[in-house]
């Protein structure tokens, strides 16, 4: 019994130290879901603790150790079982039904699992396809895990994790998450990459803290040092020559700017990081050449490997692209019709070949979908259409330099894209004018505590919807809180992370105690910044509000969400990353489905 409880408490104490949304974290999440599902030897799953059987003893750092894989984590690498019982190996390249050899590197006993690395495949899986590797850096180099995977597995894959993530992550009953639909795949396999950003550490002995203190006391290189990426469960550069996920021009940037850094070594007193930023420049074409014509259907060819598939050239215009080094420059993006101009150093998508698919499907989802008609089954069909919907503002509340924002704006009469960083709205700004879009989308620079402060000054809640794509920590408390209280119509949610979107839209869906206050003409507040003023007319979920006597509007209730639909996007084919977007639609107090969801 203390036995138990004392892995209780570590478990608990454990889970609160590991940040949320992490790789550690969703490891795991996953590594308890392996144990629990009874492939173990004799250990039990009671409560929210783990009790198994701990290793008797330490495994020997660098021990090898015979590995079966077992599945394959949310995060990229197999999860296998061995001769310990009760104990899940962490192996990366691997896949379920691998028996491999692996080299143990770090044993964490109280959460029953050892980080390794691969030392050999023994036997492999019938997934695994090592014809298919195109990097001579693969199962070394930490950017990709999967390209011993054919690409149907891996958006197959990929949708076991947006599955999981909301699983795992979410705290909502199974029957408050939709069927999440296949993952839509990028266009490129490889080739992809617009960005590239490898590295070189500084000659040794800069990192100390006198070399720290004077930079003039540094040590200058006496040999070339690696240029490139980390290894694998390492903070060690490996050296890296060439990228093939990435596109021609950066792949022809990393080689020629690895040949200047060898040229100029003499002038580096520490390390730095290498920019490789596409850039693109369009010119109309007068008359498009058969050869170069899409398919009738709009479909994209296949080649002769099923596992890649070749994009047409654009027929309406040429394209010349080359690579930028300087963060300060202006490097151009194509998105379909729409052109976008940013800083080379400032985030933007770094798969241009699924940015219209990508926008497209927001596009066809981010309205309500229409009603289906109801028709005297006596009379004869008729050319009635459905109703148009009510939904004509949209507010992007990370609007970076505008993606969502331009691309989504012949829908709506108003765009709102609010953002904390004054050089990102700066960036909108310019692209809205260059798209032809600023008479109906304008920028504005939001305080975190108050983003919505404009759009509650001149939009109505139940005529907008909020776009969300926050980086991969997700949204904090205070902006889901000020979400609830402006109450929009409908969210989409986009996201990096699908892990933390997953804890982010269970929040939406289980819902916040803010209400809204519809009033006359349209507008509204947070029920916060009201009380006291006015009466409520009505019980607990809704009524009439009173204030001086005289009706100013109706208290609609506790605000929440429940989810239409869950898709994930392969923005990083051959890694174990994956894109989600979540449409969710505001459940107003007198429907059905607005219940209690507890926990």
């Amino acid at each position: 019994m203390a036995k138990r409880k004392r892995q209780q408490e570590y478990h608990t104490k454990r889970m609160k130290a590991v940040q949320e949304g992490s790789n550690e974290e969703v490891l795991l999440a996953d590594i308890r879901t392996l144990l629990e599902n009874g492939k173990v030897g004799e250990g039990k799953v009671q409560g929210d603790g783990l009790i198994a059987s701990k290793v008797d003893a330490p495994l020997e750092r660098f021990s090898e150790v015979e590995v079966k894989i077992s599945a394959l984590s949310s995060i990229g690498d197999g999860l296998g079982f061995s001769s310990v019982p009760d104990h899940v190996f962490v192996v990366p390249f691997t896949l379920p039904g691998d028996i491999v050899k692996a080299k143990v590197v770090t044993q964490f006993a109280d959460d029953f699992y050892t980080l390794t690395d691969l030392v050999s495949v023994l036997h492999p899986s019938p997934q695994r396809r090592d014809d298919l590797v195109k990097c001579r850096y693969f199962a070394k180099c930490s950017g990709c895990q999967f390209q011993m995977l054919s690409y149907k597995d891996q958006l197959a894959h990929k949708k076991t994790i947006l599955e999981k993530a909301y699983r795992n992550f979410s705290n909502l009953p199974p029957e408050k998450i939709p069927v999440i639909g296949d993952t839509i795949g990028s266009p490129l396999q490889y080739g992809y990459r617009t960005k590239l950003t490898p590295h070189f550490d500084g000659p040794p002995g800069s990192r100390t803290r006198k070399g720290r203190k004077d930079g003039s006391e540094r040590p200058g290189f006496e040999n070339v040092p690696p240029i490139g990426f980390m290894v694998k469960g390492t903070r060690k550069t490996m050296d890296i020559e060439d990228c093939p996920i990435a596109t021609n021009a950066v792949r022809d940037g990393l080689k020629k700017e690895r040949k200047r850094v060898v040229e100029e070594l003499s002038k580096y007193r520490r390390g730095a990081t290498i920019l490789l930023r596409e850039t693109t420049t369009r010119t109309p074409v007068q008359e498009q050449s058969p050869s170069n014509s899409a398919p009738p259907d709009g479909t994209n060819p296949l080649s002769s490997s099923t596992d890649l598939i070749q994009v047409p050239s654009n027929p309406a215009y040429n394209e010349t692209k080359t690579y930028i080094t300087d963060q300060n420059a202006t490097s151009t993006e194509h998105i379909g019709p729409y052109t976008f101009l940013n800083p080379a150093g400032a985030f933007f998508q770094n798969n241009n070949s699924i940015l219209q698919p990508f926008t497209d499907y927001i596009r066809s989802h981010i309205l309500p979908p229409s009603p289906p008609l109801t028709l005297d089954p006596t009379t004869q069909p008729t050319t009635q259409t459905p109703p148009k919907t009510q939904i004509k503002n949209l507010i992007d509340a990370y609007s970076g330099s505008g993606l969502f924002s331009i691309t989504l704006s012949p829908l709506f009469a108003r765009t709102l894209g609010i953002d904390i960083s004054p050089s990102s709205i700066a960036s909108a700004t310019a692209n809205a004018i260059l798209n032809h879009v600023h008479d109906t989308a304008t920028f504005t620079t939001g305080d975190a505590a108050n983003i919505f402060a404009a759009a509650q000054q001149t939009l109505n809640n139940d005529e907008s919807v909020v776009v969300i794509d926050p980086p991969r920590k997700g949204c904090d408390e205070g902006f889901l809180r000020q979400l609830l209280g402006f109450a929009p119509k409908r969210v989409c949610y986009v996201s990096c992370n699908v892990h933390t979107q997953a804890r982010d839209v269970g929040v939406l869906v289980r819902g916040g105690k803010e209400a809204w206050w519809e009033e006359d003409g349209g507008k509204g507040s947070a029920e916060s910044e009201r009380e006291g003023e006015e009466e409520v007319v009505g019980n607990g979920e809704g009524g009439e509000i009173e204030r001086g006597g005289e009706v100013v509007g109706t208290r609609k209730g506790r605000v929440r969400y429940r989810i239409e639909s869950l898709r994930g996007f392969d923005f990083f084919p051959q890694t174990g990353h994956v894109e989600g977007v979540a449409m969710l639609h505001r459940v107003d107090s007198n429907d059905a489905e607005c219940l209690e969801i507890d926990g």
